[in-house]
């Protein structure tokens, strides 16, 4: 039987962390298989909620979630073990163990994961290091790397068990522009000597415009889908949020401030001619 085009589904999904504010609401996506898909959108439109859901660290308050066909269950622990062997992901903080050398972080899924003699662990680590071209720094402490490197650490890391999803919380965030292409340049050729599947979490609009096959916009409040395609046709987009967004334009469709009501009502500011 042919595997079906996406690995991952979002079906009707809603999550909020309480009845009076849904970060999602009825949210349904696709995630096609073997692609580099970004998504982007502004602070707290549910983007890493996503990722979250994706990994069974949170359940819906609503809707699916499947990876490959299978809905991930977050409270079924031996499901979640046997399908985040399946899974890399790559933390926006890359929380690394700091207690451990770089060789011993990378090594550390594998052993706990599987029964690879060491010997075996040992090249597995070695590859996976030389991969993100970091292999003489396996026996640095992690207080010794620079954050440039210890992202690469993670993403090492987060591939150690030749994952067929890798998920990528704002792998750009606090890098120097080298760095930053460095990083870009490694997501998009491990996903395709892989074939793994990759979702990048961002706001990086051109690194992920850069590498991405697919794009998301997102938007709050609930998650709203503002716009998916290709990269050329999100740029391209004549739709004035769309192109707020990718072009970094200050005044549009999306406003600076929250909702809040008139400064009048809430510092008990007196109408002109009456008394206070």
């Amino acid at each position: 039987m042919l595997a079906p085009e996406s690995l991952i589904e979002i079906d009707h999904v809603s999550f909020g962390y309480d009845a009076r504010r849904l970060i999602l609401n009825d949210v349904s996506l696709r995630f096609p298989r073997g692609k580099v898909t970004a998504i982007l959108g502004g602070s707290g439109c549910g983007k890493t909620t996503l990722l979250r859901l994706i990994g069974g660290i949170a359940a819906p308050n609503a809707g699916r979630v499947r990876f490959d066909g299978e809905v991930i269950n977050a409270r079924d622990r031996n499901q979640l073990l046997r399908l985040r062997r399946r899974m890399g992901m790559l933390f926006q903080f890359g929380a690394l163990f700091t207690d451990l050398d770089v060789f011993d972080n990378v090594a550390f899924p594998l052993r706990e994961h599987t029964g690879l003699p060491e010997a075996l662990i040992r090249d597995i680590v070695l590859m996976k290091l030389n991969a993100v071209g970091l292999r003489g720094a396996a026996r640095l402490r992690i207080s010794e790397v620079s954050g440039g490197m210890a992202r690469r650490i993670a993403l090492a890391r987060a591939i150690a068990l030749d994952p067929e999803l890798i998920m990528y919380d704002e792998p750009f965030a606090g890098l120097d522009l080298i760095s930053m292409g460095v990083a870009a340049n490694l997501i998009r050729k491990l996903n395709d000597a892989t074939s793994a599947t990759s979702l990048v979490v961002s706001h990086d609009i051109p690194e992920c415009m850069a590498i991405s096959d697919h794009v998301i916009l997102m938007a709050a409040p609930g998650g709203r889908i503002v716009a998916q395609g290709t990269p050329a046709e999100l740029m391209a987009s004549t739709d004035p949020e769309v192109r707020q967004f990718v072009r970094g334009e200050p005044d549009g469709p999306v406003k600076f401030h929250f909702p809040a009501p008139p400064l009048a009502q809430d510092f008990g500011v007196s109408k002109p001619g009456r008394a206070a």
